[in-house]
């Protein structure tokens, strides 16, 4: 290869590694000046405060207090229609390996028993 065509290559990778940071960078930056990061720590706070007033009222009524009924629910839920999908594409795909991997070890075990 030529060292024009390497100095080339090397332009087109560096061209575009600038333009992954940049936009890397414009991304954080617009977040950051928008307040993203701000408000979903303003919500955190929030939700903590209205937690502990729940809690208070809760034992100054002498209910029975249990720590998980006041803590934010973390679980996320992936069943869409997507993930379902791709399951079913993916319990495809192995039945096939599966069936090709046993056909073919039944081939090999045919070949050695008939030698």
């Amino acid at each position: 290869m030529k060292r024009e065509d390497k100095i080339k290559i090397y332009k087109k990778i560096f061209k575009f590694c600038f333009w992954c940071f940049f936009i890397t960078f414009l991304t954080l930056y617009l977040s950051q000046a928008t307040g993203y990061y701000e408000y979903q720590q303003h919500k955190k706070v929030t939700f903590t405060n209205e937690q502990i007033e729940k809690f208070e009222k809760d034992v100054i009524a002498g209910k029975n207090v249990d720590i998980e009924s006041y803590l934010e629910d973390t679980t996320k839920s992936y069943n869409n229609k997507t993930s379902k999908l791709g399951y079913t594409i993916s319990n495809t795909i192995g039945k096939y390996v599966k069936d090709g991997l046993d056909n073919a070890f039944k081939m090999i075990n045919k070949a050695m028993q008939e030698e």
